[in-house]
């Protein structure tokens, strides 16, 4: 089965390899943080696999039977007045079977006023965007490796403008117990638009992801680290707000290296009190951090820190992310066990 995977993954990689990042494709929703613990530990993990019923959003290979009968609900108060949620559940129907995970993404854009080409008022309008996924993983033979799958439902309106498309994510995890380490491949967002909003095809936010963690033996900590978007490198250009200039007057871009190109890839985090009642998280993103700073101000663009809370039978969540000296965001999350 492994033989199988592995190049099925490599034929994927070969036909997207043109994907976009953010701002040249549509349902960016997708790529928004599922949970206030993926927020803390800097917004993007693939490798926990355990009671976060949440985790199947960026990798649905993490789907276990730890997740039975787990209901999630996360609320963020985003940017710009804009609200989103999530929530999942999963369920195992027995040990054969192994076990199923359903999710929903929803994001309201908020109300806006319309004018037309002249500047008249044309009254108010909203948006919003759902997507709706159901996912499954198993075990490759006996090996350490597991391979998971979300089928994905996409509804979207805009205004008077309605789009429909699905997609599906890929991933595969490598778990290894006695070195309590876990690495994962991910493809996410591989599908197209069936309906468009104005006759236009356009891109889904394709992406593929590395990550690994690991819990250290002797210190209640399990570290994590993400490389993103793959598909696009160089994942930077030149700022043009960075251009310096000399006392004669010539300019000098922004330049970005090598090594540059591969921290915006990063995203780092650690996790204090792993498989404890309370944690504590904290992460950095790389590319939002570097993206968002402003030149010889520090505004700590890209820090993120959160925790949870958990009482019998509920876990709760926050986390505290920063983007910019004017802009932050707020995430909620609620985790309750049904059994």
């Amino acid at each position: 089965m492994l033989k199988k995977i592995i190049p099925f993954f490599c034929l994927l990689i070969g036909v997207s390899a043109t994907a976009q990042v953010g701002g040249e494709s549509t349902y960016q929703f997708l790529n928004l943080v599922s949970s206030p613990r993926q927020a803390a530990l800097g917004g993007k993990v693939l490798t926990n696999v355990d009671y976060d019923v949440t985790q199947p959003f960026f990798n649905p290979a993490t789907i276990n039977v730890e997740m039975d009968n787990q209901l999630a609900v996360n609320y963020t108060s985003y940017l710009g007045g804009i609200s989103y949620g999530t929530a999942a559940y999963a369920y195992t129907f027995d040990r054969r079977t192994q076990t199923f995970h359903a999710g929903v993404t929803y994001i309201n854009y908020g109300t806006f006023d319309g004018y037309d080409e002249d500047g008249n008022s044309t009254g108010t309008f909203s948006g919003n965007e759902t997507a709706l996924s159901l996912g499954y993983a198993l075990q490759l033979g006996r090996s350490d490796f597991y391979f998971g799958t979300n089928a994905k439902l996409i509804s979207s309106k805009l205004e008077q403008y309605n789009s429909f498309g699905v997609a599906v994510d890929m991933g595969l995890i490598y778990i290894n117990e006695d070195m309590d380490l876990n690495a994962a491949f991910v493809i996410r967002n591989l599908g197209t638009q069936i309906t468009t909003y104005a006759d236009v095809y356009e891109r889904l936010p394709f992406e593929m992801a590395l990550g690994v963690s690991q819990k250290l033996e002797n210190v209640p900590i399990r570290w994590h680290v993400t490389l993103e978007n793959l598909q696009k490198w160089p994942i930077s250009s030149p700022n043009p707000a960075r251009t310096t200039s000399d006392l004669e007057g010539n300019e000098t871009s922004e330049k970005v290296g090598f090594l540059g190109q591969v921290i915006r890839h990063t995203i780092v985090g650690v996790e204090l009190f792993p498989d404890s009642g309370f944690n504590i998280r904290l992460g950095y993103n790389f590319r939002r951090g570097e993206e968002l700073r402003i030149v010889d101000q520090r505004n700590f663009s890209g820090l993120s820190a959160g925790l949870s809370i958990k009482m019998n039978k509920m876990r709760f969540s926050y986390t505290y992310a920063k983007y910019t000296s004017a802009a932050n965001s707020n995430f909620f999350g609620l985790q309750i066990d049904l059994q």
